[in-house]
């Protein structure tokens, strides 16, 4: 193994992915994509009330992070600026 090739799985790499407008978007995106879905099946019956329930707190999940995610991108950002 040369030392050329990166570590995918190295925190620094990680960090940065996590951080990366992409992943944060995606996230948001899959969450909002959740939540309509629970809408739609919801007012369709084509679910379980129940389930529509695990779609929306999931959907909520992957918002939540993708806002944490979000914030953090904002200070990591400011921090290595100055």
């Amino acid at each position: 193994p040369s030392g050329s090739t990166k570590n995918l799985f190295s925190p620094a790499i990680m960090i940065e992915w996590l951080l990366s407008r992409a992943t944060i978007i995606s996230l948001a995106v899959v969450g909002g994509v959740l939540s309509m879905l629970a809408s739609w099946c919801g007012s369709r019956n084509l679910i379980s009330e129940q389930h529509v329930a695990y779609l929306n707190k999931a959907a909520y999940v992957f918002m939540a992070i993708s806002m944490v995610l979000f914030i953090a991108a904002g200070m990591y950002g400011s921090e290595n600026q100055g």
